[in-house]
C-alpha cells in the first residue's frame, strides 16, 4: 500500500509558512507500514488542485491533503476534490450542525462564509474537527481513499490521530512485507561523522538500513528493518542496535528517538530528583527545554538567567572575588552558580552556563564558542569547558543548552 501526502496553499509554496505538517503526517504512516512515495505542494489555483488530486487517484492508495478548508475565497480544497472526482458540491448537514454548534458555544452567530466550510464534495465523509471551526472529509478519487484536513498544525494532528489513523488502520490489509523503525538519539558528532561510524550497517545486517535526520544539534537515526517476519525484525533492530551503539559510544543517548530534554526528564524522574538551571549565555534556553517536556513540573524547579555578574553575585552568592579573578566565563565560576541555584531551590542538581555565544566578545583565551557548564549534586560540585566551533549566536546557544543537559545526563547515569 502506498500513500501521497500533499499541501495546499500559497504560503506554503512561497516558503512564508514551513510545512511541518507533511513531515508528521509520513511519520505517523510510516509506523502503520504505509509506504510514502511523494510530497507534493500547490498553490491556491482550482484547476491546478483538481489536476493533482486526479493524478493521486490513478497511483496511489491513500493520500492525505492539508490545508484550504477555510472560509475563505482561496480555500479550494472542497472544490477541487469534487472537481476532481466528477461530482457537485453540497451542504453536508453534520458539517453544518457542527459548525452552528460551535458557534453558539461561544455566543456568536455564525456567517455566511463560515457556512462555506460545510460545502463538501457528494459522497465525501465529514470529518469533524475538535479544535476549530473547519471540517475535514474523506472521498475516494479515481482508486485513492483521500482524507482532507485543515492547515492549522494542531487542528491537524488532532484530527490525524484521533479519527484518519483509527480509520486507514481499519481498512488495512495485511501487508505482504513488514517494516520496523528504531530512533537512535545522537549528540556531538556532526552528521558526516554519524554516516561513516554507520555506513557498513546494511553489510552487517542484510534487512536493516539507516536514514538520517538532523535536528540542530541533535540527530536522529533511524533504522528501518523489512521483511516478511515482524518476530525475525525485532531481533534484527536490536542486534543492529547494539552495533550501532558500538560504533557510536557515548554520543548515542537514547535508543528510543527521544530529545535530550525527554531524557533528562526521564533519569530525573526514575531517580526522584529534582533540578534547578542558572543560565547566563544560554538566556533559560536550559530552561525552555526542560519545561517542554509534558509533566516537568514532578522535577524542575527553578530558572534564574543570571546575565549580568551582579545578578550572579546578588541571587547566587557566586563570589565577587571569584569572578574577578577568573571571568565570568569560567569553571570555577560555572561551578559556584550550579552550587547557587542548588542551594536557593533545594533542588537535587544545579546545573550552570557561563559562556560567549558570539559573533562578538571573544578572546584568543576565551574564543567565541567557549562556554563552562556547571553541576552541582549530593556529591559535590564541579564544571567542565567546552568548545563549539560556530560563531552565529543563535547556533552556539542552542549547543550549549544541549551541551548543559548531556552534562545533567551523564552526571544521573553516573
Amino acid at each position: 500500500m502506498i500513500a501521497e501526502i500533499l499541501s495546499t496553499g500559497d504560503e506554503i509554496c512561497s516558503g512564508a509558512i514551513i510545512d511541518s505538517n507533511s513531515a508528521h503526517i509520513a511519520e505517523k504512516l510510516m509506523e502503520l507500514d504505509i509506504e510514502v512515495t511523494r510530497h507534493s505542494c500547490v498553490g491556491d489555483d482550482l484547476d491546478a488542485l483538481a489536476g493533482i488530486l486526479r493524478e493521486i487517484g490513478g497511483r496511489s492508495d491513500i493520500a492525505v491533503v492539508t490545508g484550504g478548508l477555510g472560509p475563505t475565497r482561496d480555500d479550494l480544497s472542497a472544490e477541487a476534490a469534487a472537481a476532481a472526482a466528477g461530482v457537485r458540491l453540497e451542504r453536508d448537514q453534520t458539517a453544518t450542525n457542527y459548525i452552528e454548534a460551535f458557534f453558539k458555544k461561544y455566543q456568536r452567530q455564525a456567517s455566511e462564509s463560515d457556512y462555506k466550510q460545510a460545502m463538501m464534495p457528494c459522497g465525501a465523509t465529514p470529518i469533524l474537527n475538535a479544535r476549530g471551526t473547519a471540517p475535514g472529509f474523506s472521498l475516494t478519487i479515481g482508486k485513492c481513499r483521500c482524507y482532507f484536513m485543515p492547515g492549522i498544525p494542531q487542528e491537524m494532528t488532532a484530527m490525524l490521530s484521533e479519527q484518519i489513523i483509527p480509520d486507514i488502520q481499519a481498512n488495512l490489509q495485511a501487508p505482504d512485507e513488514f517494516r520496523r523503525i528504531r530512533t537512535l538519539s545522537v549528540f556531538g558528532l556532526p552528521e558526516a561523522r554519524v554516516n561513516d561510524r554507520l555506513s557498513d550497517i546494511s553489510a552487517a545486517f542484510s534487512n536493516v538500513k539507516c536514514g538520517m535526520l538532523a535536528r540542530f544539534p541533535v540527530i536522529y537515526v533511524k533504522l528501518i528493518a523489512t521483511g516478511g517476519e515482524p518476530e525475525k525484525l525485532a531481533r534484527s533492530l536490536d542486534e543492529a542496535t547494539l552495533w550501532a551503539r558500538e560504533k557510536l559510544g557515548a554520543y548515542m543517548f537514547s535508543t528510543e528517538g527521544r530529545s535530550i530534554e525527554s531524557e533528562v526528564g526521564v533519569l530525573l524522574r526514575a531517580a526522584g530528583a529534582s533540578v534547578a538551571a542558572a543560565e547566563s549565555c544560554t538566556g533559560g534556553l536550559v530552561a525552555d527545554m526542560l519545561t517542554n517536556v509534558s509533566g516537568s513540573s514532578d522535577y524542575f524547579l527553578l530558572s534564574t538567567v543570571t546575565y549580568a555578574n551582579t545578578a550572579k553575585i546578588d541571587l547566587l552568592n557566586v563570589a565577587g572575588e571569584a569572578i574577578e579573578r577568573h571571568g565570568a566565563v569560567h569553571e570555577e565560576t560555572a561551578k559556584r552558580m550550579a552550587e547557587g541555584v542548588r542551594r536557593l531551590s533545594g533542588a537535587t542538581y544545579g546545573v550552570s552556563t557561563s559562556g560567549i555565544a558570539g559573533p562578538t566578545g571573544g578572546s584568543d583565551e576565551k574564543p567565541v564558542g567557549t562556554v563552562c557548564i556547571g553541576i552541582a549534586g549530593p556529591d559535590g560540585a564541579s564544571a567542565e569547558r567546552f568548545h563549539s566551533p560556530f560563531k552565529e549566536r543563535t547556533a552556539n546557544k542552542q549547543i550549549f543548552a544541549v551541551l548543559a543537559l548531556n552534562v545533567l545526563r551523564k552526571k544521573l547515569k553516573g
